[in-house]
């Protein structure tokens, strides 16, 4: 073998390490995991006026988590897009969140930019989520069918890898009486 390809080999193997390490060093993390263990879930206060029940609205962060890489699966609700391509999008813990029902406190909503643009095919999207965790309050315009609502996020991932996935496994499930309730039905 000569010299050049021996380089390569050992660059390839290197290569694949990396990759393999960078892949064991993404936790995957729930909703539950961005709020204070203190702070009530959403279906403990009831969906209605979530954030306005609990004593910091919902703007305590979870710094531990700062620029970790991070896989968590929600619900994409798209804020900037053009047809089905998505470049920027809200995850939330439950559909209809943010224009059927309640806003989520801020600690419980991440706004996503895609590394790419990501198509989607519906609102309210099963997703998961793969980047570096940003906490941080920020303000996104979203443009809903009556008109336009400011909504707060606690946390971004940007340059974020997108995947469809068939279950969110820590999804609030719409009470009985929700007009809502549909969102959650699956799909064949």
């Amino acid at each position: 073998m000569n010299n050049r390809l021996k380089s390569g080999a050992a660059l390839a193997v290197t290569l694949g390490l990396s990759i393999a390490t960078a892949s064991a060093e993404t936790a995957r993390i729930f909703w539950k995991d961005l709020r204070p263990a203190t702070q009530p879930a959403a279906e403990s206060v009831g969906l209605p006026m979530v954030a306005a029940k609990m004593p910091d609205r919902g703007e305590t962060l979870s710094l531990n988590l700062r620029d970790k890489t991070v896989q968590l699966a929600g619900y994409a609700l798209p804020v900037d897009r053009d047809g089905d391509l998505v470049y920027q999008f809200l995850l939330v813990p439950w559909t209809g969140a943010c224009s059927h029902m309640p806003t989520p406190p801020p600690n419980q909503i991440v706004l996503v930019t895609p590394a790419h643009p990501y198509r989607m095919s519906e609102a309210y999207q099963p997703v998961s989520v793969t980047g570096a965790l940003e906490p941080g309050m920020e303000k996104t315009q979203l443009f809903i069918l009556d008109g336009a609502s400011v909504i707060q996020s606690g946390y971004a991932v940007r340059k974020a890898a997108v995947a469809d996935v068939d279950v969110v496994p820590d999804t609030i499930t719409q009470p009985a009486n929700s007009p809502w309730r549909f969102l959650n039905k699956k799909k064949n």
